[in-house]
C-alpha cells in the first residue's frame, strides 16, 4: 500500500474528524475507495471507535432511482443510523462519474426532498468528506493516474495549522464586514454578510470544516443583487455544465442561462423555494490545488477561485436562533478570479486577480 494512503487516513481520523475512543462512526465507502477504507478502518480500530461501514455506489443509486415506483419516503432506519452516530466519514472515489446522468430531474428532486431529514441528521454529526484517487477521477480530470495521485496528496497532505492561520485573516475581514462585492468582466454581484459568521475551513471539525482537502473561507450571504458568470466547467448530477449565468433580484435568481447543462440548472432551481437563493459564498485558498479537475471537493478550494452555492445555508455561519436559507440542495458553482477581477468587503479591495492583500503580487 502506498504510504500516502495511510497518511491520508491518519490525517482524516486525527486532524479532521478528531475521533476518540468509544465514538460511534459511520464509514461510507465508495466503489473505488477500498484501499483508503482499509487504512481508515485500521486507524479507527487503533483508537477504539465503533464502526458501521456502508457502501456508496452511484451505479447502485442509479439502478434504484430508475426503477423506483411511487413516491419517495424518508428511510427511518437510515435516519436512525445517523441520529445515533457521533461521526460520519465519507470516502469518495467511484468508478463512473457520470453513472447517474440518465436519471431524470424530477426523480432527482423527489429523492432529494425525501433524503433531506437524513442529510440534516448526518450534518448534525462530526462528519467529514474526502476522496481516494481513482482512475475514473483521473480520467475526468484529464490526467494520468500517477499524476492525479500526486495531485490529490499534494492537496490533502498539507500543513493545515499554518494554512488555518493564514485563512484566519480573511475570516476576520468577513466577520467584521457588511457587504461583499464581486467584480469581473462578466460579473457584478453584491451580497450582504452582516451578522454572519465566516468559517475558517481548515479541514477539521474543530474549525467547523467538513472536507479533506479543504482550504477555503466561507459564509452565508443574503440579499443578493446583480449578475454572475461561473466559467469553471463542472459536472452536476452526472451532467456537464459550463458558463452558467445567473441574475439575482431581491436575493433570488430571476433569470439564468448556460452554454451547456441549462436543463440541469433549471431542474436545480426548481427543486424547492430555497434553491434559487444563495446558501454560501466560498473563497478558495488552497495553493496546493493548482488546476481544475472537475471534482468540486478540490476545485472549490483552489486559490484564484470563488464559489457560490445555490440552496441550503450552513448553520455554523448563522447567528444563534437565526434560520438561514433552507433547501434540499446545496450545489456549488465556481468562477475564476485570477484575471481582471476584484473582491471587495465594504468597499475595500481584499483580493485582486486572485491575490490577497497579504500575499506577494497583490496590487492595491
Amino acid at each position: 500500500m502506498d504510504n500516502r494512503i495511510r497518511e491520508h487516513a491518519e490525517t482524516l481520523v486525527d486532524w479532521s474528524a478528531r475521533i476518540e475512543s468509544g465514538d460511534d462512526v459511520v464509514l461510507s465507502v465508495a466503489e473505488g475507495a477500498h484501499d483508503l477504507a482499509v487504512a481508515v478502518a485500521e486507524a479507527l480500530g487503533a483508537r477504539g471507535a465503533n464502526v458501521v461501514t456502508t457502501y456508496a455506489s452511484e451505479e447502485v443509486s442509479r439502478a434504484y432511482l430508475r426503477a423506483h415506483a411511487g413516491d419517495f419516503e424518508t428511510s427511518e432506519h437510515e435516519l436512525a443510523l445517523y441520529e445515533r452516530a457521533d461521526s460520519v466519514l465519507i470516502l469518495g472515489g467511484g468508478r463512473n462519474t457520470f453513472a447517474t446522468a440518465d436519471v431524470d430531474g424530477e426523480t432527482r428532486q423527489a429523492a432529494a426532498r425525501a433524503k433531506q431529514p437524513i442529510r440534516e441528521a448526518r450534518m448534525a454529526t462530526d462528519w467529514m468528506s474526502t476522496v481516494h484517487p481513482t482512475r475514473a477521477l483521473a480520467q475526468q480530470a484529464g490526467m494520468s493516474y500517477e499524476a492525479y495521485r500526486d495531485f490529490v496528496y499534494e492537496a490533502i497532505l498539507r500543513d493545515w495549522e499554518a494554512l488555518a492561520e493564514e485563512m484566519a485573516q480573511l475570516k476576520q475581514l468577513l466577520d467584521d464586514g457588511n457587504e461583499v462585492h464581486l467584480v469581473s468582466e462578466r460579473t457584478d454581484l453584491r451580497m450582504s454578510i452582516e451578522g454572519r459568521n465566516a468559517i475558517n475551513s481548515a479541514a477539521s471539525v474543530a474549525y467547523d470544516s467538513h472536507n479533506l482537502p479543504s482550504g477555503e473561507v466561507f459564509t452565508a450571504p443574503y440579499d443578493t443583487e446583480g449578475e454572475v458568470v461561473f466559467d469553471v466547467p463542472m459536472t452536476i448530477s452526472g451532467a456537464r455544465v459550463r458558463d452558467v449565468w445567473l441574475r439575482f433580484e431581491d436575493g433570488r435568481v430571476v433569470d439564468f442561462s448556460a452554454e451547456s447543462g441549462e436543463n440541469t440548472i433549471a431542474d436545480l432551481l426548481d427543486t424547492d423555494e430555497g434553491a434559487p437563493r444563495l446558501g454560501e459564498l466560498g473563497i478558495g485558498m488552497n495553493r496546493g490545488i493548482d488546476r481544475i479537475t472537475d471534482n468540486i471537493l478540490f476545485d472549490e478550494k483552489m486559490g484564484d477561485t470563488v464559489h457560490l452555492a445555490l440552496g441550503r445555508a450552513y448553520d455554523a455561519c448563522l447567528p444563534e436562533g437565526e434560520s438561514g436559507n433552507d433547501s434540499a440542495v446545496h450545489v456549488d458553482l465556481i468562477t475564476d478570479v485570477s484575471e481582471n477581477s476584484r473582491l471587495e468587503i465594504d468597499g475595500e479591495v481584499v483580493q485582486r486577480n486572485g491575490r490577497f492583500r497579504w500575499e506577494d503580487g497583490f496590487e492595491p
